[in-house]
C-alpha cells in the first residue's frame, strides 16, 4: 500500500502540471461580415448602361414594341388556342375591377419591393454594425435588378405575346386600347421580374454577408414579389405562365449576379500558433473556415 501511494503521488502531480499546460482551442472570434467582391467603376458602368437601356426601351416602346401579336394564342382560323392553365387561372384570379389590381401592382412592384430590398438590407447591415457596407450592397442589388429588367425587355419585345385583356377583345377593338404599343408585351411580366430580382438579390447579399436579419430580408421581399405577380394576373395584364416565367428569371438573375460575381473571396486557411503565459503554455488554433 505504501508503494502504491509513493507511486501514485508523483503521477497525480505530473497530471496536474500537464493539465495546466494542455493544448486548448482558442475561443473562436465572432463571425465576421465578409466584404463582397466588387469593382466600383465597372459595376457602376454596367448598372448605368443597363439602366439607360431599360429606360430608353420604355420611352421608345411605341417604336420598338411589336405592333401586332406574334404569339396570339389563336389558331390560323382565328379560333381561341389559349392553353387550359392560363385560361383557367385567368378566369379564377381576374378581379371584377382589373384596373384596381393593375394600379396596386405598380405600388407593390415599383415602390414597396424596392423599399423592402434596399431598406431592409440597410436595417440588417446597421443591426450588425455594418452600415458602412450598405453602399456596396445596394450597388450589387441594383445591378442585378437592372440586368433582369433588360433581359425581360428583350424577351417581351421579341415574343410579342398578346395581353389577356387584349386577347379577349374583338379584333376591331384591339387598336383602340389606351396604350396600343403595350398590347403585345405580355410574356413575360416586367413587374414580377423586377420584384423577384430585387427580393432574391437583397436576400442573397444579406445571406452572403452573414446578417442576422437575412431571413427577414428574404421573407418580406418574397412576399411583395409574390403579391406583385398575383396582382398582374388579377389586373388582367398577364397570364400565369407570364408570371411564373418572370419569377424564375428574376430569381435566377437576382441570385446569380451577387453569387457568381460578388461572393466574398475565400479567406486565409487556418493557422496554428503557440501562446504562452507564466502559468501555462497553450496551443492556439485560429483562422477563418
Amino acid at each position: 500500500m505504501k508503494m502504491k501511494k509513493r507511486f501514485l503521488a508523483p503521477m497525480a502531480a505530473a497530471l496536474m502540471l500537464l493539465g495546466d499546460a494542455r493544448p486548448a482551442l482558442a475561443d473562436p472570434p465572432s463571425a465576421p461580415h465578409p466584404d463582397l467582391r466588387h469593382d466600383t467603376a465597372a459595376d457602376l458602368v454596367i448598372t448605368g448602361a443597363g439602366g439607360i437601356l431599360w429606360i430608353s426601351s420604355e420611352l421608345l416602346k411605341a417604336q420598338l414594341g411589336p405592333s401586332a401579336c406574334r404569339w396570339c394564342d389563336r389558331h390560323a382560323d382565328g379560333s381561341d388556342a389559349l392553353n387550359a392553365v392560363d385560361a383557367t387561372t385567368r378566369d379564377a384570379l381576374r378581379w371584377s375591377n382589373p384596373s384596381t389590381a393593375d394600379a396596386l401592382s405598380y405600388g407593390t412592384g415599383f415602390v414597396l419591393a424596392p423599399i423592402a430590398a434596399f431598406g431592409l438590407d440597410a436595417v440588417a447591415a446597421g443591426h450588425d454594425g455594418r452600415a458602412d457596407g450598405f453602399a456596396v450592397d445596394a450597388m450589387v442589388i441594383l445591378e442585378a435588378a437592372v440586368i433582369a429588367a433588360d433581359v425581360n425587355q428583350i424577351v417581351k419585345f421579341s415574343a410579342g405575346r398578346e395581353r389577356p385583356f387584349v386577347h379577349a377583345l374583338p379584333p376591331d377593338a384591339k387598336s383602340r386600347t389606351s396604350q396600343p404599343s403595350d398590347n403585345n408585351v405580355s410574356f413575360f411580366s416586367g413587374h414580377t421580374t423586377l420584384a423577384f430580382s430585387l427580393a432574391t438579390a437583397s436576400g442573397t447579399v444579406a445571406s452572403m454577408r452573414g446578417y442576422r436579419l437575412a431571413p427577414l430580408v428574404w421573407g418580406v421581399g418574397m412576399g411583395f414579389a409574390a403579391t406583385t405577380g398575383y396582382l398582374r394576373i388579377a389586373g388582367d395584364k398577364h397570364y400565369l405562365t407570364d408570371v411564373v416565367t418572370a419569377a424564375i428569371v428574376g430569381s435566377g438573375i437576382g441570385f446569380a449576379v451577387p453569387y457568381l460575381f460578388h461572393a466574398p473571396r475565400a479567406e486565409s486557411s487556418p493557422v496554428a500558433g503557440v501562446a504562452s503565459s507564466p502559468q501555462s503554455t497553450q496551443l492556439v488554433i485560429a483562422g477563418a473556415f
